[in-house]
C-alpha cells in the first residue's frame, strides 16, 4: 500500500469530500456504530461547526450492547457540535437473517429519527473496502448490472437522503484518521464471524488482490457501472412513458410493438418499472431472475401465453396490440 493511502484525511480533504453533500443543510445526522469508519467521519463532521446528531442503534442482539452505548456516548461527550443520539431496537428473539433484519431495523430508526428532527440528510461511513465487499458480495450472489453497481454516494431512503462521502477513501486511511486525532473506537465481534459470508470475503482479500482484483479496482468497476446504470434508468423512464398507459394501481398496459422495438436492455427495465408499480413493497416481488425468464418469453416470442408470477398477471391482448400487467385477484 501506498503512502497516500494511508494517510489521514486531513480537515481541508474532508471540507472538499463533503461540500457536494452539505449545501443549504442547518444539521445532519450520522450513522454511528462506533467503529473506526464512523467515529472518523463523526469527528470530522463535528469539525465543520454544524450541528450533529450522531445516530447510534443498539440492536440489542448482544449482552453487552447496552454497555457499550453507554461507552460510545462517554467517548464523544467533549467532541464540538455533536449530539449523542441512542435508539433501541425492541423485537422478539432473532433466529435468522440477523444482519439483514439488524439493517433494515437500523435504518427505520435512524430514518424515523431524521424525519422528526426535520433532517434531510443521513451520513454513512462506507468507504472504499466496503464498495469492493459489496461488489464481491453481490457478484457472488448473481446480481446483475444495478447490484453490481453497488452503493451510491446519494440514495433516498424513506424520504431521507443518505450520504457517503468516503466511498473512494480507503479504510487504511480512516484508521490513521482515528490514529493521529487519538480517536478511540468500539471492534465489533461480528466483524470476525465467518458465519456471515461478508467475513469470509474479506478473509480472501489478500488472494483478490494478489490477482489484481484490488479494492480500488473493484470500486472503479462500480462506479463504470453505476454511469450506465444512470444512462440505461433515463432511456428506460422515456421508453416508459412512451408505451405504458396506466389503468390504476391494479393495471398496467404497454404497446406490445412499442415494447419489443426497445433495446432487451431498456425493455427490461421498463417491465421492472411496470411491476415496481403494482408491487412497490420488494419483499414480495418477483426475484430479478425469474422476471428475466419472463421477459423474455414475452419479448423475443418464445411463450407469449398468460401467467402469473408474484402476484401479477402478465398476458398479451393482441386484438388490442396491448402487453398487460395487472394485480392477480385474491
Amino acid at each position: 500500500m501506498s503512502e497516500s493511502q494511508t494517510l489521514p484525511v486531513s480537515i481541508e480533504e474532508f471540507k472538499a469530500l463533503i461540500s457536494p453533500f452539505i449545501e443549504g443543510d442547518d444539521s445532519f445526522a450520522v450513522a454511528l456504530s462506533g467503529g473506526p469508519d464512523s467515529m472518523a467521519l463523526a469527528w470530522l463532521m463535528g469539525q465543520l461547526g454544524r450541528d450533529v446528531h450522531l445516530l447510534h442503534v443498539d440492536h440489542g442482539l448482544r449482552e453487552e450492547s447496552g454497555a457499550q452505548s453507554e461507552r460510545l456516548k462517554a467517548l464523544v461527550s467533549d467532541w464540538p457540535h455533536v449530539t449523542f443520539v441512542p435508539l433501541k431496537w425492541a423485537h422478539e428473539a432473532v433466529l435468522d437473517r440477523i444482519q439483514e433484519r439488524a439493517r433494515n431495523a437500523r435504518y427505520d430508526l435512524m430514518a424515523g429519527y431524521c424525519q422528526a428532527h426535520d433532517i434531510q440528510k443521513l451520513f454513512l461511513a462506507h468507504h472504499q473496502d466496503d464498495q469492493a465487499e459489496t461488489v464481491l458480495f453481490r457478484l457472488a450472489k448473481g446480481s446483475g448490472l444495478d447490484g453490481l453497481s453497488a452503493m451510491q454516494p446519494e440514495q433516498e431512503m424513506g424520504g431521507v437522503m443518505l450520504c457517503r462521502p468516503f466511498l473512494d477513501i480507503p479504510k487504511a486511511r480512516l484508521l490513521e484518521t482515528c490514529r493521529v486525532h487519538h480517536l478511540e473506537y468500539l471492534q465489533d465481534p461480528s466483524n470476525e464471524n465467518a458465519d456471515f459470508s461478508r467475513v469470509r470475503l474479506r478473509a480472501a482479500r489478500d488472494v483478490l488482490e494478489a490477482e489484481g482484483l484490488s479494492n480500488k479496482r473493484l470500486s472503479l468497476t462500480s462506479k463504470r457501472l453505476l454511469r450506465a446504470r444512470k444512462t440505461l434508468d433515463s432511456i428506460a423512464i422515456e421508453a416508459y412513458q412512451s408505451c405504458a398507459e396506466i389503468k390504476n394501481t391494479d393495471r398496467i398496459e404497454f404497446n406490445f410493438n412499442m415494447f419489443c422495438a426497445l433495446f432487451e436492455e431498456v425493455a427490461l427495465r421498463v417491465l421492472l418499472r411496470g411491476v415496481k408499480h403494482l408491487r412497490p413493497d420488494a419483499d414480495y416481488a418477483p426475484r430479478l431472475e425469474k422476471i428475466e425468464t419472463l421477459f423474455e418469453d414475452f419479448y423475443f416470442g418464445y411463450d407469449v401465453r398468460k401467467r402469473t408470477l408474484g402476484g401479477i398477471m402478465f398476458e398479451v391482448d393482441e386484438r388490442r396490440d396491448a402487453f398487460v400487467l395487472s394485480k392477480e385477484k385474491a
